[in-house]
């Protein structure tokens, strides 16, 4: 799966001793996506991939992940383990569309005045009584 966007936020690395002994490490950063809606992700990289994956805060990227979900004391825990990435361009960055407010109507663009076009008629009231609706309400 793949994921674009800009990095928000470089948290700080992470590392200890496993059960069996071994040393592990995790360094996290969250990514906010592009679009109308973006959304804020966090993902990890392990071990010896932080060596080898450079990420910087402020700069976007394409980042390449696996996402797996485990069961702990009845709740479900989702983890987005990154194993690779690539710096975006300006070029490869998509271009949005302004926002506009939610539930408004997209922006149409004037007709034309025509001078000797003659008034249309008024357009029926839609709030006068209609005895045709099925309505239950």
């Amino acid at each position: 799966m793949e994921i674009e966007g800009k990095i928000i936020l470089d948290l700080p690395e992470e590392g200890g001793t496993s059960r069996n002994g071994n040393p592990w490490r995790k360094k996290s950063w969250v990514l906010e996506t592009f679009g109308q809606y973006p959304r804020k992700v966090k993902f990890d990289l392990f071990g010896d991939r932080i060596n080898q994956v450079h990420l910087e805060a402020g700069k976007s990227y394409k980042v390449s992940v696996d996402a797996e979900s485990r069961e702990f004391n009845g709740r479900w825990y989702t983890d987005l383990r990154a194993y690779a990435a690539q710096e975006m361009g300006a070029s490869q960055m998509p271009q949005s569309a302004p926002a506009q407010p939610f539930g408004a109507a997209p922006a149409q663009p004037a007709a034309p005045a025509d001078p000797f076009a003659s008034t249309a008629a008024p357009a029926a009231d839609p709030f006068a009584s209609n005895d045709t609706d099925d309505l239950p309400f």
